[in-house]
């Protein structure tokens, strides 16, 4: 009978003690619970409303993705898949609230996205990529087709050169592939594709099409022996990488209900806009213009990969015509043999000549010159003559015209001073830039250049100095040097200045990263 006592004892005991045992390990798991999120992350930030917008206005758009839209906006919406964008880091919060203090940029962008938005959505679609990246060029280019960074990125997409090349877009005299549409576009996807199998999360592969993957790899290997999450959000990246993403993903909140902002997207047809045309051959821009109902204009905004007044000789020769302008064009190449596609003049050959001047002189290349002409060598002889040709329209008509978007000719009247001059060995843009206090964009749109073209000895430019006014504004710049900590934004308000002016008065792109020790110009109570 004691024995059996003490077993039970015994085993009461161990139960009362296996019980407290528990007890404890609940309550430790329970206060851990409440203290592990508060390490991780600060819940109470992420919940605070932006300073500039009433949170219970916002209203989230449902998107019923088994229906056609009328609006290509509609169907953006409906395809985001990278956030859920109902709790936004605070740094996304941040470029909100300057995007939503701003509504005449998103709908300036919006306009100019308008010829190529559909093409870019059809293409997203058949790969079955997220509708952020729609809202890409938003970032990188303000979907500008002539912009050109300091870094000799280009196009909406901002491939720079070596970039694009590895995706197949050509560069060369007669065309840039990196501001063709169509093609750059799929560069663009190919290689965020790869990104994304690179990395399998597409916020690192976005990061990476920013930084490099090179970039994103290093700072994702640093975390990995650190012990530390390798997250995009948890990467130590460059300054603009880090406000590349919070950047796309304000936008794409700010597309997914604009209305809660105040902002008005202008709608967009959720249509082809342009069909593309193989014409076959080498063909002058604006005699193409005028087989197709267009101005020169138009031509150029739906094909700014054409820097000069033809297609390439060698191609490509794809033409993006607007739909309800195809059928005629097609109609009018079909009848206009090969032969009459481009003009030629005879050129009688001066004393003192060569290939190179008469090539420059006549806006075209030597190869041209050459093959035209039969020419083995680059021996020419004075009093002979060669073919050249010969443009339907001015210089102004054509795309290498309006690089950075605007048609700012040799001979147009504006203020300041004149001046011819012949270009010596050892020149570039940047240089003459820097010795004439102009600013490159200008300089190349002055002679119908392009940023990326080489100039050639004895090659004739117009240099327009400042008047005495932008003088005067000159002479109330200051050079400012670049500390830890500063971003454009942090400038911009110190001085007062906006930070596309800033940007316009550096040559400064969306990606450039600010180093301390790097000066910027700034001018004070600039207009």
């Amino acid at each position: 009978m004691l024995n059996r006592f003490r077993c039970r004892t015994v085993l009461l005991i161990l139960l009362m003690g296996l019980l407290s045992a528990c007890s404890s390990t609940s309550e430790k798991t329970t206060a851990s619970a409440d203290v592990a999120p508060y390490q991780s992350k600060t819940p109470d930030i992420y919940d605070q409303p932006l300073t500039s917008v009433d949170p219970d206005r916002v209203k989230f758009v449902k998107i019923n993705p088994d229906t056609t839209p009328d609006d290509l906006w509609d169907r953006v919406r409906a395809g985001f898949a990278i956030s859920d964008h109902q709790t936004l880091h605070p740094t996304t919060r941040k470029r909100l609230e300057w995007f939503a203090e701003h509504p005449q940029y998103m709908q300036r962008v919006a306009e100019r996205a308008r010829p190529y938005l559909h093409y870019i959505v059809e293409e997203l679609d058949q790969r079955d990529m997220p509708m952020e990246l729609a809202l890409l060029p938003v970032i990188e280019s303000g979907y500008q087709p002539f912009a050109y960074s300091r870094s000799h990125a280009a196009g909406i997409w901002q491939f720079i050169p070596g970039t694009g090349k590895v995706f197949g877009l050509d560069q060369n005299w007669w065309y840039d592939g990196r501001r063709d549409i169509v093609k750059s576009t799929h560069a663009a996807l190919d290689y965020l594709e790869k990104l994304h199998g690179d990395f399998d999360d597409w916020e690192l592969a976005i990061a990476a099409y920013n930084a490099g993957e090179g970039t994103v790899g290093r700072a994702i290997k640093r975390n990995q022996e650190l012990g530390k999450d390798t997250d995009f959000w948890s990467l130590d990246l460059p300054a603009e990488t880090t406000a590349y993403i919070p950047k796309l993903l304000a936008v794409s909140h700010l597309v997914l209900q604009p209305e809660s902002y105040n902002l008005a997207l202008p709608p967009i047809d959720n249509q082809p806009v342009f069909d593309v045309i193989d014409v076959g051959s080498q063909i002058d821009l604006a005699l193409a213009a005028d087989m197709a109902g267009m101005t020169t204009d138009e031509m150029t905004q739906f094909n700014p990969g054409h820097n000069r007044w033809a297609t390439a000789p060698d191609g490509p020769h794809l033409l993006a015509v607007p739909i309800d302008k195809a059928d005629e064009f097609k109609q009018q190449l079909a009848q206009l043999p090969e032969s009459e596609r481009l003009a030629w003049d005879r050129h009688k050959i001066q004393s003192g000549e060569s290939l190179g001047v008469i090539a420059d002189r006549h806006n075209t290349t030597v190869t041209v010159l050459k093959r035209a002409n039969q020419i083995e060598g680059n021996t020419i002889r004075a009093g002979n003559h060669l073919l050249v040709p010969a443009p339907k329209g001015a210089a102004r008509d054509y795309a290498q015209s309006k690089n950075a978007g605007t048609a700012k000719q040799q001979n147009t009247p504006r203020d300041g001073k004149k001046v011819a001059y012949q270009v010596q060995p050892g020149d570039s843009w940047w240089k003459l830039s820097r010795e004439y206090n102009v600013n490159i964009r200008e300089l190349t749109q002055w002679n119908d250049k392009a940023p990326g073209d080489l100039l050639q000895p004895g090659q004739q430019l117009v240099i327009w100095l400042p008047s005495e006014a932008e003088q005067t504004r000159q002479a109330q710049s200051i050079n400012y040097t670049i500390r830890n900590g500063d971003s454009l934004w942090k400038i911009s308000r110190q001085f007062n200045v906006s930070v596309a002016d800033v940007r316009e008065w550096n040559d400064l792109s969306h990606r450039t990263l600010l180093r301390p020790g790097q000066q910027l110009t700034l001018y004070l109570n600039a207009s």
